[in-house]
């Protein structure tokens, strides 16, 4: 009997960008009794079903994008006799979906960390309930990956997880419905010591793979104050004391190390955090931007971000503080018109952002939109290939729409083509090239160059082409690339670096030598004096 762990994908390039940290939490999370896991990456290689025999057990877990292959995964594990669990954003929502279409034995809804040990037992004995709560964790429960499983020439980023939660309630985003409003903060110390064992392995490179890296805004601060609530200020300060002492260690980690993550566009008028994300090496970070109008933020029930002229210079807020930016927009919103693609693109350019990504709109499970969008369709709702378009997840990729919501003004075809004419115009190589000037050698740009290709061609050349031949064009182009990058982010294993002992109060008394003597030895490290 083996314990599978599978992350279904449709596309396999062979090599990834960042680690499927969920992978190696519930391998960590495996009872030493079931032997260690056997873990598959579908963005790597496809899963051979040879490979599974009757009495193991399969788990699966599932976001709406990947819950079609997932369930076709489920299904082949079942018919070879194994147990089926799935997990997951996706299988929290829609349960019965799973057990009716993924063939499972077993769901399990919210955070598997510590509920998996259960499940496996349970498998085990024969006898798996049918759904099982894992519930929202406390932050310090959150288990360490179990990273001496990986496969290191595989992956360019590794990926820790240091908070889930988001106060926000942003219309297209679920996670605040799913991992809730209130952060979880997990414990810095073992923040530190997981990414000082990927260090020792040859990573660098770490995605801090948060919901949103910035919980406590001083907005929130200062509307506590003027309430008088005296708890909701201390329990705010705490918080945001929590993460600048979980950033001042990651100050004394080896200096070509290179952090990214996940935040608000609030944290852009907070000059302190920023500089604090910079000296720690937080190179950039993914910004939810979405809309560059009022009216697009006010749809979205975003409309704290700023706009405009003014959304301009609170991006370069970020780069000014050290800290480049991956602007997140959507398009399709029924305030959209076909100005709205050329003056997203042009404010993008204009603002500096070093990356960018541009997506239609998606009424995902979970969220306001879709909830509203699925009240609104009628009782005979369209069917495609027998699935109805409120369940568009189940249709097979070669024939399911680009969008589902209707637009007052622009048909699909149109908001796919223009959506699709702003990724080539902002990823143009002389576009990228002078990008790339935030690097701060030759081979950093040339490094950059491949990587905003690689990107470009992973989430646009793949995802919004109706083009078959073209998609599969740019498969192949992506996976030469993502060899080509593996390379260039490899770096040195540091097998004697050291952990830190932290003291009674969780100082870390002592780091190693490499923390103060180590030079930048990045070839990819973002000069933050840009």
């Amino acid at each position: 009997m083996r314990v599978h762990l599978v992350n279904p994908s449709d596309h396999s390039f062979g090599t990834a960008v960042i680690t499927p940290r969920w992978l190696f939490v519930l391998a960590a999370a495996t009872p030493e009794s079931a032997g260690d896991p056997i873990l598959v990456d579908e963005s790597l290689d496809k899963i051979e079903p040879e490979s599974i025999s009757p009495g193991d057990i399969v788990g699966i877990s599932v976001h709406t994008g990947n819950a079609l292959r997932g369930y076709q995964v489920g299904r082949m594990a079942r018919e070879r006799g194994a147990w089926v669990v799935y997990g997951g954003i996706h299988a929290t929502l829609f349960p019965e979906e799973a057990l009716e279409r993924g063939a499972a034995h077993a769901v399990v809804q919210g955070d598997g960390d510590v509920v998996w040990g259960t499940v496996v037992i349970d498998c085990l004995a024969g006898k798996p309930d049918r759904i099982y709560q894992g519930g929202r964790i406390a932050g310090a429960d959150f288990l360490p990956a179990r990273w001496d499983l990986i496969q290191p020439n595989k992956y360019m980023w590794a990926s820790v997880q240091t908070i889930r939660g988001c106060p926000k309630h942003c219309s297209f985003c679920s996670v605040w419905r799913t991992d809730g409003q209130q952060p979880r903060q997990r414990q810095y110390q073992k923040v530190v010591d997981e990414i000082i064992t990927l260090r020792r392995l040859g990573f660098r490179f770490i995605a801090l793979a948060d919901d949103n890296f910035y919980p406590v805004t001083l907005t929130d601060l200062r509307l506590a104050r003027e309430q008088n609530n005296q708890t909701k200020v201390e329990e705010l300060t705490a918080i945001r004391a929590e993460r600048f002492q979980l950033m001042a260690e990651l100050a004394r980690l080896p200096k070509d190390m290179v952090f990214f993550t996940q935040i608000t566009m609030e944290a852009g008028e907070d000059g302190d955090y920023l500089d604090a994300m910079r000296k720690a090496n937080i190179k950039g970070a993914l910004v939810g931007v979405e809309a560059v109008t009022p009216e697009g933020l006010k749809a979205i029930f975003k409309d704290w971000n700023y706009s405009g002229a003014a959304l301009a210079n609170r991006l370069q807020s970020f780069r000014q503080h050290g800290v480049h930016v991956l602007g997140s927009f959507i398009f399709g919103l029924p305030t959209d018109t076909p100005a709205t693609f050329d003056a997203t693109v042009e404010m993008a350019m204009k603002a500096g952002i070093t990356f960018a990504q541009f997506v239609m709109m998606t009424p995902f499970p979970g969220t306001v939109d879709f909830n509203k969008w699925e009240k609104q369709q009628s009782p005979a709702a369209t069917m495609i290939s027998g699935v109805p378009i409120t369940r568009y997840w189940l249709i097979p990729a070669e024939v399911r729409p680009k969008m589902f919501t209707p637009h007052p003004t622009m048909s699909s075809d149109e908001i796919r083509e223009r959506t699709q004419r702003v990724w080539d115009r902002f990823y143009t190589w002389s576009a990228i090239w002078r990008r790339s000037a935030c690097a701060p050698t030759l081979r950093a740009r040339v490094a950059f160059l491949f990587l905003s290709k690689l990107y470009r061609q992973m989430y646009a050349g793949t995802g919004i082409s109706t083009d078959s031949a073209r998609r599969k064009k740019s498969k192949q182009w992506a996976r030469w690339t993502a060899r080509l990058c593996r390379k260039l982010f490899q770096a040195k294993p540091l097998p004697d670096l050291q952990f830190p002992a932290w003291g009674a109060a969780g100082e870390s008394r002592r780091l190693t030598r490499w923390s103060e003597s180590q030079r930048d030895l990045s070839p990819f490290v973002m000069n933050s004096k840009k």
